[in-house]
């Protein structure tokens, strides 16, 4: 009996601390780690650790999601390619063009965690274009996967309704991932939105 007051007396103990040192401890500046996928030295970064890039190359499946927004933000950057969530022949040629043109990336064609830094655009509201489009499609995928409804229009610009889903989101990650919650989506919220973190609570 006194064994098992001990246990969950230590359970306790240790669920209250990490309540209070979790906050703390996932908002501090962190290195990016090293990827084989994009072959680079790690560098310093803001973005605290809020979940893990997907890797994503020709032939990926089950990652819809993620590869509309990477051509969207391959869009962003003058590729031109259709939005189909599909890494195929063409997608595929636009990212190596990418990082190609990009410093410091390893030309193979894989979108890792570098790569994907690289291509966030901060966008807020009076932005328009295709990263404000996979932010609306982030948004509204998030919201079909809970089981509503994709509630914005992904017209690439970022109105009121859009700016009030991204403050949402950011309140819902705040407390735990550190995320400041300001309507602007830039690497700290493009993180999470890209690796599919869901709010706590």
């Amino acid at each position: 009996m006194k064994a098992s007051l001990g246990v969950l007396i230590g359970l306790l103990t240790l669920s209250l601390s990490l309540m209070f040192i979790g906050p703390a401890a996932s908002a501090r500046t962190v290195a990016v780690p090293t990827c084989a996928a994009d072959g680079v030295a790690p560098t310093v970064s803001a973005v605290p650790p809020v979940g893990t890039f997907p890797v994503l190359q020709q032939g990926s499946a089950n990652a819809a999601v993620a590869v509309r927004s990477l051509q969207y933000l391959l869009d962003a950057r003058g590729a031109g390619l259709t939005v189909d969530g599909i890494f195929g022949p063409r997608t595929n040629a636009a990212v190596r063009n990418y990082q190609a043109a990009t410093h410091r990336l390893v030309v193979d064609g894989i979108v890792g965690p570098q790569t994907w830094s690289s291509l966030f655009v901060t966008v807020h509201r009076g932005s328009v274009g295709p990263a404000v489009q996979a932010v609306q499609d982030e948004l509204n995928a998030r919201s079909t996967a809970a089981g509503g409804a994709a509630y914005l229009a992904v017209d690439g610009i970022f109105g009121a309704k859009t700016e009030a889903a991204v403050y949402y989101l950011q309140n819902r990650l705040a407390d735990y991932w550190g995320i400041a919650v300001d309507g602007i989506v830039g690497p700290q919220t493009w993180q999470p939105l890209i690796s599919n973190v869901l709010p706590r609570g």
